[in-house]
């Protein structure tokens, strides 16, 4: 592997490493603290007042080192969106945070709103992406291209709203989405290598570089939450990556943990509207596992084991 590699990986880490233990004193002394949901498990009241908008970090530090390391990276429009993707579903989950800080209460942007501004980003990144590249699929095994022409869009509306939510969902436990996300950038980041995108392989280091760092002070008992500035932005990283490497299939398969997370709370919403009635002791399904008696942190080792097998056949089926 390439020395500009290891650096994005390396410089990212540490730089994360030495902000942290100076970023959340900062955030306890302007009071941004995690207001907890009532409705959420009761153990996790304790949590109330953590600081929040940890997502900060791995979000600008990453794209610090890329400038540094190659910020002619930026002039392509393909890294464009990636980069966009990252920042412009982060700037939506700090607002959202923001408001949830100002309030002192669970309520941030309105769900409404919050849906029509990952829309708006979902369709500026189609038209922006489809200008410069086809509207074809790459169907895994088989190896083969499927135009899906006006379909590319559903697809691609799909895959930013539905991913940047189904990762917020996941952020539910310490450590529980920053480590998945971890293990889910991993197999891109070899589709990047493979495909000779060095800048995208160069990016998502650094953001598995910082996002090891962060981990360091959000695995339990967490020290600093992610926020929906983190979650947000992972998930259109996630979506923009799988959309530019032709993966958008196997993002389905790599991302299994927050498909998961993120059916089991449409299961559980439509069943209990239908019937009164609940499939899980609670959504998503992370806290299904702890109502149930697991501790916090076996629910998510048990969460980072799947998605490590997710992430895994997902790369198999990528390469065959």
């Amino acid at each position: 592997m390439e020395i500009k590699y290891l650096l994005a990986f390396g410089i990212a880490l540490v730089l994360t490493l030495l902000v942290m233990p100076r970023f959340i004193p900062f955030l306890h002394k302007i009071k941004f603290g995690q207001s907890m949901r009532l409705e959420g498990p009761k153990s996790h009241m304790v949590k109330t007042g953590t600081p929040t908008m940890g997502g900060i970090v791995f979000v600008l530090i990453p794209i610090l080192v890329l400038l540094l390391l190659d910020y002619q990276a930026f002039f392509s429009v393909e890294m464009l969106i990636v980069v966009l993707a990252y920042l412009g579903y982060a700037l939506i989950g700090f607002i959202d945070d923001f408001l949830i800080v100002v309030k002192k209460n669970n309520d941030g942007l309105k769900p409404s709103m919050k849906f029509l501004l990952q829309s708006v980003l979902a369709v500026i990144f189609y038209f922006i992406y489809t200008s410069v590249a086809e509207t074809t699929i790459q169907i895994p095994v088989l190896g083969i291209s499927l135009e899906l022409g006006i379909l590319y869009f559903v697809l691609i509306f799909f895959m930013f709203t539905a991913e940047s939510n189904a990762v917020n969902l996941t952020d539910g436990l310490d450590g529980l989405c920053a480590g998945t996300a971890f293990i889910a950038i991993a197999p891109f980041v070899i589709f990047a290598l493979l495909q000779d995108y060095s800048d995208l392989a160069m990016l998502l280091l650094a953001v598995s570089g910082s996002l090891l760092g962060y981990l360091r002070f959000n695995i339990h008992p967490a020290k600093i939450f992610m926020g929906d500035t983190g979650s947000l932005a992972l998930g259109g990283l996630l979506a923009a990556s799988a959309m530019i490497l032709k993966q958008e299939l196997l993002l389905i398969v790599i991302g299994g943990v927050f498909v998961i997370e993120l059916l089991s709370v449409v299961i559980q919403v439509t069943y209990y509207k239908r019937t009164h009635k609940r499939i899980f002791r609670m959504a998503p399904l992370h806290h299904h596992f702890e109502e149930g008696g697991m501790k916090e942190t076996q629910v998510v080792l048990m969460f980072w084991c799947i998605g490590f097998l997710c992430a895994v056949v997902g790369l198999w089926l990528g390469v065959i």
